[in-house]
């Protein structure tokens, strides 16, 4: 029963994924910060 819960999430997932009701959280590889989706930049002394 447990495994038929845990299949049926990832199914619901996927149906929110093709439906386009998802977004990544994620700015990128290197995880930098974002502000309203501008990349913060270093400033270098």
């Amino acid at each position: 029963m447990g495994f038929l819960l845990f299949l049926l999430f990832f199914v619901f997932l996927a149906l929110l994924s093709a439906l386009g009701l998802t977004a990544d959280s994620r700015d990128s590889a290197d995880w930098k910060p974002s502000d309203g989706g501008h990349r913060w930049r270093s400033r270098h002394c």
